[in-house]
């Protein structure tokens, strides 16, 4: 084990032996040059604990993407942590066992998202932003200024909003991950939503119903019935996509949405009006062999999931240039509301969660409100497409 007075221009002439070779720097003790049978020049340190007799080793970089210097800088920094008492070696050791963020990532699908609704558009979200970002790093190492540079490119190629769920994902990742002992930070702290969310208002005039509703006719049967029962039932797009054969009953006229496929996390029983059944009649011919009401052209199993291109088909056919599937439960509950509807009936067609103590002690079902106010919009919206006007029946509710 030579021991040599390094200089830049000697590393540079110095060649590989037969064997192996470890030489030391004179100037600085402790730091190594290991130079292998190819000529491979890896640097190291010898450092000794703090109030401990035996010497460890620890590898650095190579030479030369690292330099004398910054060789010497590094075994310097070493030695001071070892006469603190710290182990370098030992730290990076357990830094190479720290999970990495993909690591994190795809165990927060497996063990927590993979039961949620929103498990399809986190699993999107983390191949088409995170992954790619941030795959390979060690989670405890993503930092504050790396989620908002993910942030602002996200935001400069025309995603605000997608900016916002990102952000929203990516804290609920690490905070999972703390709460499963994973990561001890998460480096979404205090970083605020990147672009203001402005709630829409918009609902549809009758023309432009009639306008959509020649526009799902036009782009297939399968994507054509999703919308039209979006807009006949009121229910989310996410519980409409993901409608069962096993949840309708035809001869009740019910349709049964399970707790695990509500938004809310509650089962939710939806009365099906005479024009929402001859739809799913319709689908029945296509569809009615399979488990999904509305199942995916693409995949094999499952239903349909993004349907944003299909949207953009929609505008175009329909020439409402700002259609978003969102507006159709809206203007639903919008003129059902318009129509005399009482707001309360509304709410519970639209499954939402009441607050306080009516949502404890009310447990009346409302089924009967519910179905009178579905059949009256149903009539509403068949007059409103074929301009007959519907017969007028008390409303009752």
């Amino acid at each position: 084990m030579p021991k040599i007075s390094m200089t830049d221009q000697w590393l540079k002439r110095l060649k590989a032996q037969e064997n192996q070779v470890d030489y030391f720097d004179k100037n600085l003790p402790g730091l190594g040059l290991r130079v292998g049978k190819t000529g491979k020049k890896t640097w190291f340190v010898m450092y000794r604990i703090k109030n401990q007799r035996l010497k460890k080793r620890l590898t650095l970089k190579g030479y030369p993407r690292m330099s004398l210097k910054e060789a010497r800088r590094e075994a310097k920094a070493i030695f001071v942590k070892a006469d603190e008492g710290h182990d370098p070696a030992g730290e990076k050791r357990e830094r190479k066992k720290a999970p990495t963020f993909k690591d994190l990532a795809f165990e927060y699908l497996e063990r927590y998202a993979g039961k949620k609704r929103s498990a399809y558009e986190d699993r999107r979200i983390i191949g088409k932003d995170l992954i790619p970002a941030w795959g390979h790093w060690k989670a405890k190492d993503v930092k504050r200024r790396d989620v908002k540079k993910l942030l602002d490119r996200i935001v400069n190629r025309g995603a605000p909003i997608q900016a916002n769920r990102t952000l929203a994902l990516i804290r609920k990742i690490f905070n999972w991950g703390i709460e499963e002992d994973i990561v001890e930070h998460n480096p979404c702290l205090q970083i605020k939503m990147p672009s203001q969310e402005n709630q829409r208002d918009r609902v549809f005039s009758e023309a432009e119903i009639k306008a959509l509703w020649q526009a799902f006719d036009q782009i297939g049967p399968i994507m054509g019935g999703h919308f039209k029962l979006r807009l006949i039932t009121a229910q989310r797009g996410g519980e409409v996509k993901a409608m069962r054969w096993q949840d309708i009953d035809f001869d009740s006229g019910w349709w049964t949405i399970p707790a695990e496929y509500s938004k809310n996390g509650l089962p939710h029983r939806v009365p099906l009006s005479k024009l929402a059944l001859d739809i799913l009649k319709q689908m029945e011919t296509i569809s009615g062999k399979g488990e999904w009401v509305f199942p995916s052209p693409v995949k094999k199993c499952g239903h349909i999931r993004n349907v944003q291109k299909t949207a953009l088909r929609i505008r175009e056919y329909s020439q409402v240039l700002d259609f978003r599937p969102h507006d159709l439960r809206r203007t639903a509950a919008s003129l059902m509301t318009g129509m005399g509807i009482p707001r309360l009936t509304v709410s519970k067609i639209l499954n939402h969660v009441e607050q306080g103590v009516t949502r404890v002690y009310d447990r009346y079902s409302y089924d009967k409100e519910k179905r009178i106010a579905l059949d009256k919009w149903s009539q509403r919206l068949e007059q409103i497409l074929t301009g007959k006007k519907a017969k007028v029946v008390s409303i009752g509710v």
